[in-house]
């Protein structure tokens, strides 16, 4: 078995598409039809690889853009045969938009699945950009797309959906942050106010008011060499102050509404932390509350994982310590957080070693650079003594 060559692949994608064009096909029917090619590829090449990849690639495009075409052109002549006036009966109350969203969210599609289809149905993402995004071969993308697109295959979209899987996926898209050419917080935001726009639902509000306020720091997370910077040391000034005025104007609306959610919660925690002008100003009793609401909402190991900082926070690191010593130390960032609220507690030394194991297993790299010198911090100041 021949293995197939990636950087061959990604070569040639922009060239094979280049040719469908100048063939006649436009270009969103030309890229679909690409994906189909690559997503062959990858099947056929490993035990029968090509003499000509650019023929091959080419050559089985075409046919799988005509293939489209040619069913395409079948299913509007149905459509035509129907007549153009509707059947009697009231009148959908559901926006498109919303029928799209949940189309792209259906609960058959795996998460990445449906984060994928998401960017390019709704979003407008090419496959490179999404690739880009998620730091994944633009391959990989394509074969998700493509599967989402079988999957869907045949599925009929009476009623609106089921929303909070369309939430999900949006929380999703923004929980990646930003890598790349596309910012996807940015994204996030953009999905989330057309979300808002075609559906009123306090939940759909909530999660709109947590990426406001999230989006609003934006630009004090990073220093200017690009490093990662925590909350408690951001300049604050550099906080977009009209994205936190609406994303608090977003939330106190949806609270009103008296239909608590999880993205309601997350999002007053956030405007909390907005609210204060620092660190120390920060209302952690109330942050401390808002969690326990958050878990009481989603059993979340990450939501007790987070409440355990702000116990730190409210009451004390011991307190703090107390709480993350009730969870499971596999969580993602257990180890980092046990190793802040050791610092904070005193102990500087298990604190470095806490660090630096974090650092190790941090699959971010600006998360386990940031790590790593406060881990090189703490060597330096006991270095100094």
């Amino acid at each position: 078995m021949t293995p197939v060559d990636e950087g061959l692949l990604r070569e040639l994608t922009p060239v094979v598409l280049t040719a469908l064009v100048r063939r006649g096909a436009d270009f969103a029917a030309a890229e679909d039809a690409v994906q189909e090619a690559l997503l062959e590829a990858w099947r056929v090449w490993p035990a029968d690889p090509p003499r000509d990849p650019r023929a091959w690639l080419v050559t089985v495009a075409w046919r799988r853009f005509l293939d489209a075409t040619r069913s395409d052109a079948a299913r509007r002549r149905r459509e035509d045969g129907v007549g153009e006036e509707p059947a009697p009966g009231p009148v959908s109350g559901v926006d498109d938009t919303l029928r799209l969203y949940a189309l792209c969210a259906h609960p058959s599609l795996s998460p990445s699945s449906a984060v994928a289809l998401t960017l390019r149905a709704v979003g407008g993402l090419t496959t490179r950009q999404i690739a880009a995004a998620y730091l994944v071969p633009e391959a990989t993308v394509a074969q998700r797309i493509s599967r989402a697109k079988r999957s869907l295959a045949g599925v009929r979209f009476d009623h609106p959906g089921d929303l909070g899987t369309v939430l999900r996926v949006l929380y999703l898209v923004f929980n990646e942050g930003h890598s790349g050419d596309v910012d996807l917080v940015v994204e996030a935001l953009r999905l989330t106010r057309q979300l808002a726009a075609a559906v009123d639902d306090p939940e759909v509000h909530g999660l709109l008011a947590l990426v406001l306020l999230h989006s609003a720091r934006r630009d004090a997370r990073t220093d200017a060499d690009g490093a990662l910077v925590p909350l408690a040391r951001q300049d604050r000034s550099r906080w977009d102050t009209a994205a936190v005025a609406e994303g608090v104007a977003v939330l106190q609306a949806a609270l009103a509404r008296d239909r608590l959610g999880e993205y309601q919660a997350q999002a007053a925690i956030a405007a909390l932390h907005a609210d204060a002008r620092s660190v120390e100003e920060t209302d952690w009793v109330q942050v401390v509350e808002w969690y326990d609401e958050l878990v009481r909402l989603t059993g979340s190991p990450v939501a007790r994982l987070n409440r355990a900082v702000a116990v730190g926070e409210a009451d004390g690191p011991q307190a703090g310590l107390a709480a993350l010593a009730e969870l499971d130390e596999a969580l993602p960032r257990y180890t980092a957080v046990a190793a802040h609220l050791h610092e904070r507690a005193g102990d500087p030394v298990l604190a470095q070693q806490l660090y630096g194991r974090a650092a190790a297993l941090a699959t971010d790299a600006a998360e386990r650079h940031h790590l790593t010198r406060q881990a090189a911090r703490l060597h330096g100041d006991r270095t100094v003594q």
